[in-house]
Protein backbone atom coordinates (compact mmCIF):
# COMPACT_ATOMS: atom_id res chain seq x y z
CA UNK A 1 0.00 0.00 0.00
CA UNK A 2 1.46 3.31 -1.13
CA UNK A 3 0.13 6.46 0.57
CA UNK A 4 1.64 9.81 -0.34
CA UNK A 5 1.45 12.21 2.59
CA UNK A 6 2.33 15.85 3.20
CA UNK A 7 5.57 16.58 5.03
CA UNK A 8 5.31 15.90 8.75
CA UNK A 9 2.19 13.75 8.42
CA UNK A 10 2.21 10.00 9.11
CA UNK A 11 -0.27 7.15 8.64
CA UNK A 12 -0.89 3.56 9.65
CA UNK A 13 -3.12 0.92 8.07
CA UNK A 14 -5.19 -1.78 9.77
CA UNK A 15 -6.89 -4.39 7.64
CA UNK A 16 -9.69 -4.80 10.20
CA UNK A 17 -10.70 -2.69 13.17
CA UNK A 18 -13.63 -2.22 15.47
CA UNK A 19 -13.41 1.52 14.92
CA UNK A 20 -10.63 3.84 13.81
CA UNK A 21 -11.79 6.18 16.57
CA UNK A 22 -10.98 3.48 19.11
CA UNK A 23 -7.57 2.94 17.52
CA UNK A 24 -7.00 6.67 17.71
CA UNK A 25 -7.70 6.67 21.44
CA UNK A 26 -4.95 4.11 21.99
CA UNK A 27 -2.45 5.68 19.60
CA UNK A 28 0.77 6.25 21.54
CA UNK A 29 2.13 9.03 19.35
CA UNK A 30 5.16 7.01 18.27
CA UNK A 31 4.76 8.12 14.64
CA UNK A 32 4.13 11.72 15.56
CA UNK A 33 1.24 14.09 14.90
CA UNK A 34 -0.83 14.57 12.84
CA UNK A 35 -1.35 10.88 12.21
CA UNK A 36 -3.93 9.19 9.98
CA UNK A 37 -5.31 5.77 10.91
CA UNK A 38 -6.91 3.95 7.97
CA UNK A 39 -8.91 0.73 8.27
CA UNK A 40 -9.85 -1.73 5.54
CA UNK A 41 -13.06 -2.64 7.36
CA UNK A 42 -14.73 -1.49 10.57
CA UNK A 43 -17.01 -3.70 12.63
CA UNK A 44 -18.24 -1.11 15.14
CA UNK A 45 -18.04 2.21 13.35
CA UNK A 46 -20.05 5.06 14.82
CA UNK A 47 -21.26 8.52 13.93
CA UNK A 48 -22.52 11.53 15.85
CA UNK A 49 -24.39 11.01 19.14
CA UNK A 50 -23.46 7.32 19.25
CA UNK A 51 -25.25 6.44 16.04
CA UNK A 52 -23.91 3.50 14.07
CA UNK A 53 -22.11 4.14 10.79
CA UNK A 54 -22.15 1.40 8.18
CA UNK A 55 -18.86 0.69 6.40
CA UNK A 56 -19.63 -1.28 3.24
CA UNK A 57 -16.93 -2.90 1.15
CA UNK A 58 -14.64 -0.32 -0.40
CA UNK A 59 -15.62 2.47 1.99
CA UNK A 60 -13.08 4.95 3.28
CA UNK A 61 -12.76 4.68 7.06
CA UNK A 62 -10.11 6.77 8.76
CA UNK A 63 -9.35 8.94 11.76
CA UNK A 64 -6.88 11.79 11.99
CA UNK A 65 -5.20 12.28 15.36
CA UNK A 66 -3.91 15.78 16.13
CA UNK A 67 -2.40 17.68 19.05
CA UNK A 68 -3.87 21.15 18.52
CA UNK A 69 -3.32 22.46 22.06
CA UNK A 70 -6.10 24.99 21.62
CA UNK A 71 -9.46 25.94 23.09
CA UNK A 72 -12.50 23.69 22.57
CA UNK A 73 -14.07 26.25 20.23
CA UNK A 74 -10.93 26.33 18.09
CA UNK A 75 -10.81 22.53 18.05
CA UNK A 76 -14.42 22.44 16.83
CA UNK A 77 -13.41 24.53 13.82
CA UNK A 78 -11.59 21.47 12.48
CA UNK A 79 -14.99 20.02 11.61
CA UNK A 80 -15.27 22.69 8.93
CA UNK A 81 -11.64 22.19 7.90
CA UNK A 82 -12.39 18.50 7.40
CA UNK A 83 -15.61 19.22 5.51
CA UNK A 84 -13.86 21.62 3.12
CA UNK A 85 -11.01 19.15 2.62
CA UNK A 86 -13.49 16.36 1.91
CA UNK A 87 -15.37 18.43 -0.64
CA UNK A 88 -12.11 19.38 -2.35
CA UNK A 89 -10.96 15.75 -2.44
CA UNK A 90 -14.29 14.48 -3.77
CA UNK A 91 -14.43 17.25 -6.38
CA UNK A 92 -11.55 15.51 -8.10
CA UNK A 93 -13.59 12.33 -8.40
CA UNK A 94 -17.16 13.50 -9.11
CA UNK A 95 -18.75 16.62 -10.57
CA UNK A 96 -17.95 19.41 -8.11
CA UNK A 97 -21.37 20.94 -8.72
CA UNK A 98 -23.03 17.82 -7.34
CA UNK A 99 -21.38 18.28 -3.94
CA UNK A 100 -22.70 20.32 -1.02
CA UNK A 101 -21.87 20.65 2.66
CA UNK A 102 -24.56 20.09 5.26
CA UNK A 103 -24.12 21.64 8.68
CA UNK A 104 -22.49 20.61 10.87
CA UNK A 105 -20.41 17.77 9.45
CA UNK A 106 -21.78 15.96 6.38
CA UNK A 107 -20.97 16.12 2.68
CA UNK A 108 -23.80 15.52 0.22
CA UNK A 109 -23.58 14.17 -3.32
CA UNK A 110 -26.66 14.68 -5.50
CA UNK A 111 -28.56 15.34 -2.25
CA UNK A 112 -27.54 12.05 -0.62
CA UNK A 113 -25.05 11.60 2.21
CA UNK A 114 -21.69 10.51 0.82
CA UNK A 115 -19.47 11.38 3.80
CA UNK A 116 -19.66 12.08 7.51
CA UNK A 117 -17.32 13.56 10.10
CA UNK A 118 -17.03 12.89 13.84
CA UNK A 119 -14.89 14.85 16.31
CA UNK A 120 -13.68 13.68 19.71
CA UNK A 121 -11.45 15.81 21.91
CA UNK A 122 -9.48 15.16 25.07
CA UNK A 123 -7.74 17.55 27.42
CA UNK A 124 -7.75 19.28 30.76
CA UNK A 125 -9.47 22.51 31.60
CA UNK A 126 -9.87 24.74 28.56
CA UNK A 127 -7.04 23.11 26.60
CA UNK A 128 -7.68 20.44 23.97
CA UNK A 129 -4.53 18.35 23.98
CA UNK A 130 -5.68 15.68 21.54
CA UNK A 131 -8.28 15.88 18.80
CA UNK A 132 -9.48 12.98 16.69
CA UNK A 133 -11.38 13.53 13.46
CA UNK A 134 -13.18 10.45 12.19
CA UNK A 135 -14.11 10.44 8.51
CA UNK A 136 -16.24 7.95 6.62
CA UNK A 137 -16.80 8.14 2.87
CA UNK A 138 -18.87 5.85 0.65
CA UNK A 139 -16.28 5.44 -2.09
CA UNK A 140 -17.99 2.33 -3.44
CA UNK A 141 -21.73 1.78 -3.59
CA UNK A 142 -23.97 3.08 -0.83
CA UNK A 143 -24.86 0.72 2.02
CA UNK A 144 -28.23 -0.93 1.64
CA UNK A 145 -31.19 -1.06 4.02
CA UNK A 146 -30.12 1.91 6.13
CA UNK A 147 -32.83 2.41 8.73
CA UNK A 148 -34.05 5.84 9.84
CA UNK A 149 -31.64 7.83 7.71
CA UNK A 150 -32.60 11.50 7.44
CA UNK A 151 -30.60 11.65 4.20
CA UNK A 152 -30.36 8.56 2.01
CA UNK A 153 -26.78 7.38 1.60
CA UNK A 154 -25.10 7.54 -1.77
CA UNK A 155 -21.77 6.16 -2.96
CA UNK A 156 -19.20 7.53 -5.37
CA UNK A 157 -19.53 4.36 -7.44
CA UNK A 158 -23.30 4.92 -7.67
CA UNK A 159 -22.51 8.09 -9.63
CA UNK A 160 -19.30 7.30 -11.48
CA UNK A 161 -19.59 3.54 -11.89
CA UNK A 162 -16.07 3.19 -10.48
CA UNK A 163 -14.65 2.84 -6.99
CA UNK A 164 -11.58 4.67 -5.74
CA UNK A 165 -9.21 2.73 -3.48
CA UNK A 166 -9.20 4.08 0.10
CA UNK A 167 -5.40 4.45 0.19
CA UNK A 168 -5.47 6.53 -2.99
CA UNK A 169 -8.22 8.70 -1.52
CA UNK A 170 -6.24 9.18 1.68
CA UNK A 171 -3.33 10.59 -0.34
CA UNK A 172 -5.71 13.16 -1.84
CA UNK A 173 -7.57 13.93 1.38
CA UNK A 174 -4.45 14.28 3.53
CA UNK A 175 -3.04 16.86 1.12
CA UNK A 176 -6.31 18.81 1.04
CA UNK A 177 -6.67 18.70 4.81
CA UNK A 178 -3.15 20.06 5.24
CA UNK A 179 -3.94 22.83 2.75
CA UNK A 180 -7.15 23.91 4.52
CA UNK A 181 -5.47 23.61 7.92
CA UNK A 182 -2.81 26.01 6.64
CA UNK A 183 -5.58 28.46 5.69
CA UNK A 184 -6.94 28.22 9.25
CA UNK A 185 -3.50 28.77 10.77
CA UNK A 186 -2.45 31.63 8.51
CA UNK A 187 -5.70 33.43 7.69
CA UNK A 188 -8.08 32.42 10.45
CA UNK A 189 -11.44 30.70 10.68
CA UNK A 190 -13.21 33.42 8.70
CA UNK A 191 -11.56 32.17 5.50
CA UNK A 192 -12.49 28.55 6.21
CA UNK A 193 -16.02 29.62 7.06
CA UNK A 194 -16.25 31.52 3.77
CA UNK A 195 -15.19 28.47 1.78
CA UNK A 196 -17.60 26.23 3.66
CA UNK A 197 -20.48 28.67 3.23
CA UNK A 198 -19.85 29.00 -0.52
CA UNK A 199 -20.79 25.33 -0.85
CA UNK A 200 -23.42 25.07 1.90
CA UNK A 201 -26.57 23.10 1.19
CA UNK A 202 -29.81 25.13 1.30
CA UNK A 203 -28.20 28.45 2.16
CA UNK A 204 -30.94 31.12 2.10
CA UNK A 205 -33.69 28.52 2.24
CA UNK A 206 -35.91 27.24 5.05
CA UNK A 207 -34.54 24.30 7.01
CA UNK A 208 -35.40 22.63 10.31
CA UNK A 209 -33.02 22.17 13.24
CA UNK A 210 -33.82 19.59 15.92
CA UNK A 211 -31.85 20.15 19.11
CA UNK A 212 -33.32 17.45 21.32
CA UNK A 213 -35.28 20.05 23.26
CA UNK A 214 -37.05 21.79 20.40
CA UNK A 215 -37.57 21.91 16.66
CA UNK A 216 -36.72 25.21 15.00
CA UNK A 217 -37.60 26.13 11.42
CA UNK A 218 -36.20 29.19 9.71
CA UNK A 219 -34.14 30.54 6.86
CA UNK A 220 -30.56 29.33 6.87
CA UNK A 221 -28.49 32.50 7.09
CA UNK A 222 -25.05 30.91 7.35
CA UNK A 223 -22.56 30.55 10.21
CA UNK A 224 -21.48 32.92 12.94
CA UNK A 225 -17.84 33.57 13.84
CA UNK A 226 -17.71 30.37 15.92
CA UNK A 227 -19.36 28.12 13.32
CA UNK A 228 -22.79 28.06 14.97
CA UNK A 229 -25.83 27.78 12.72
CA UNK A 230 -27.78 30.99 12.10
CA UNK A 231 -31.51 30.69 11.46
CA UNK A 232 -33.88 33.57 10.80
CA UNK A 233 -37.19 32.49 12.33
CA UNK A 234 -40.56 34.15 12.75
CA UNK A 235 -39.43 35.12 16.25
CA UNK A 236 -36.08 36.53 15.17
CA UNK A 237 -32.56 35.27 14.59
CA UNK A 238 -31.51 32.10 16.40
CA UNK A 239 -27.95 30.95 17.03
CA UNK A 240 -27.78 27.16 17.23
CA UNK A 241 -24.57 25.46 18.44
CA UNK A 242 -25.69 21.84 17.96
CA UNK A 243 -28.59 20.18 16.15
CA UNK A 244 -29.64 17.72 13.49
CA UNK A 245 -30.68 19.43 10.27
CA UNK A 246 -33.56 18.44 7.99
CA UNK A 247 -34.81 19.82 4.70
Amino acid sequence: MQINLPSGVSASFHARAGSTMDLARSYDGAQGFPHWILAGTQTHARGRQGRSWLSPAGAFSASLVMQPRCSPSQAAQRSFVAACALRRALAGVVDAGALAQKWPNDVLLNGGKVAGILLESFGSGQLVERLTIGIGVNLGHAPQNVAQASFAPIGVADVTGQSLFPDAFLSILAAEFAAVEAVLDQQGFAEVRAEWTAHAARLGENITARTGREEITGRFEGLDAQGNLLLLTAGGKRVIPAADIYF
